[in-house]
């Protein structure tokens, strides 16, 4: 193609156009061709990817020039060629935030084929900056083809990008818009929150080939990083139905966000009452404790309404985490789940729940755990996947957080992972875990159930009737086991009616958000 209309030969021409004629061709990513291609294969450009992410008119490009220009003998532009990546800032909801996306129109998105300096600046100046980084990916990885065109290869690594640091400072978001290989894989996981498309999207550190010729084995895209394979891996955080639906959910997880590690959640507006009490919640607690009930509608009645957004939900599905609000603030929630391996602490659930306290601590989210934890999963295949060092790491997490923390003990905690509902020590200066019980709960080192069958299990076997001298053992310790003797005692702070727990919990969240504010008031003052 010709480049910008010209003078005659000798004579320059202007500058503005020059400036016009390349601007076009970056809008027009890699051409009519490579458009319709990838809007045949159903998937979105990234610039219209960006105009569904961002609010109307809001994007300010940053970048937009770099890429590779073609020349004529004399020096003069005949043609040019964007870089594969479109980075600036723009606003969602009215917040600012950086964004970063991949253009698959040219090479495939491939990160050989681009500069690499614009997406790394785009995640320095988030960095810097201290805003949100939302990464639209749909990249084909690294090419072997860039060992020709440079004639030297490169040790791997990007020195200038903060790829770590960040996570420690701003919320970052990763999303899986097609074939994210290598790199790609890397920018979607490093994330706080992860959403991949459940047809479209594949995640790998290396694709069906690279494991053909690696492994010798044959797989497809699907089954080697598909959806159902890495919402159940812990690598992404949550499944789309299309780009609509991932875009959305990207929107819905920053809702909860602040701006950086300095600065408080924002409040959301709510016309829920804070004193509205549900008597459903009175009887939502089966009797009968070997049967299970449905811990997600607990939360619906005591969160504000229409404000939960769950992540992780096929990853380590015995606990539940999701945000939420409290009278308009934002918190994190924890909910064990009693259908799912009976409530118990997996190895998946210990390293979804530490992750999701990190997450929760950085940002300054008041925690909201409510626990019906049986224990650590035990058994030959939970002992031999080291099920236990996620557990301890667990405990480390949570003693490590400086997070206000609220437990409400629904119905057992017992054990190590019963251990886990929350801060016990903590370094000094950091908030203690405000505990609630229900009358339904029941804790201690191990539970009656199991516990007497193992201590009592020579007089057991010498009784007369040894299943009704069984029972009266249970019972007897059941009674010991009241809740209402460790309030005795003032080992939680009070035994409440289940319909009580909003009211508690949104007279608590005002206390904690004050407690978060200082905290980052302190941290701000350090950094001085």
């Amino acid at each position: 193609m010709a480049g910008p209309d010209r003078k005659p030969a000798d004579t320059p021409a202007p500058a503005a156009d020059e400036l016009e004629f390349r601007r076009n061709r970056a809008l027009g990513l890699g051409g009519p061709e490579a458009v319709a291609f990838q809007h045949r294969r159903g998937k979105k450009t990234v610039r219209e990817r960006l105009d569904m992410l961002l609010d109307a008119g809001s994007f300010q490009e940053m970048g937009m020039l770099a890429g590779k220009g073609s020349y004529d003998e004399n020096g003069r532009l005949t043609d040019f060629r964007p870089s594969n990546a479109v980075i600036g800032t723009g606003r969602v909801d009215g917040r600012k935030v950086v964004v970063s996306g991949d253009d698959f129109t040219i090479r495939a998105g491939s990160s050989e084929a681009t500069v690499s300096d614009k997406w790394v600046y785009a995640e320095r100046y988030a960095h810097e900056y201290r805003m949100p980084l939302v990464r639209l990916v749909d990249t084909a990885g690294g090419s072997v083809k860039l060992l020709e065109q440079q004639q030297a290869t490169k040790i791997p690594g990007y020195a200038r990008w903060p790829s770590i640091s960040l996570l420690g400072r701003v919320p970052v978001v990763g999303m899986a818009l097609g074939a994210c290989a290598g790199l790609g894989a890397i920018k979607v996981g490093l994330s706080h929150f992860s959403v991949m498309l459940g047809e479209t999207a594949f995640v790998f550190a290396g694709g069906p080939p690279v494991v053909k010729r690696g492994m010798g084995i044959d797989v497809t895209k699907e089954e080697l990083g598909g959806a159902r394979v890495h919402t159940r891996s812990g690598v992404v955080s949550n499944e789309a139905k299309d780009e609509q639906d991932a875009f959305d959910q990207a929107r819905r997880f920053l809702s909860y966000m602040p701006r950086s590690a300095w600065h408080l959640p924002p409040r959301g507006s709510t016309e829920d009452a804070p004193t509205r009490a549900e008597t459903a919640l009175d009887d939502i607690i089966p009797e009968d404790r070997r049967k299970v009930y449905k811990p997600r509608r607990i939360l619906e009645l005591v969160m504000d309404r229409d404000s939960l957004f769950e992540v992780g939900r096929r990853f380590g599905g015995s606990v539940i985490t999701c945000y939420g609000r409290l009278n308009g603030h934002a918190v994190g929630v924890i909910c064990s789940d009693p259908a799912v391996m009976g409530g118990a602490l997996t190895l998946q659930a210990a390293q979804k729940m530490a992750r999701f306290v990190d997450i929760c601590d950085t940002f300054h989210l008041p925690i909201v755990n409510f626990v019906d934890q049986p224990g650590v999963m035990t058994g030959p295949s939970a002992e031999a996947a080291g099920t236990l060092t996620a557990a301890i790491g667990l405990l480390g997490a949570i003693e490590q957080a400086s997070v206000p923390w609220c437990s409400i003990v629904v119905r057992r905690a017992f054990g190590v992972g019963g251990g886990a509902h929350g801060p016990k020590h903590g370094p000094e200066g950091r908030s203690l875990n405000h505990r609630y019980a229900w009358p339904s709960a029941r804790w201690g080192s191990i539970p009656v159930e199991g516990g007497v069958a193992a201590a009592y299990k020579a007089e057991l076997a010498a009784a007369d009737d040894p299943d009704a001298q069984l029972q009266r053992l249970e019972q007897y310790f059941h009674e010991l086991g009241s809740p209402f003797r460790t309030a005795e005692k003032f080992g939680i702070v009070d035994i409440i009616r289940p319909s009580e727990t909003r009211q508690v919990l949104c007279d608590w969240v005002e206390d904690a958000v004050e407690l978060a504010r200082t905290q980052i008031g302190l941290k701000l003052r350090t950094m001085r």
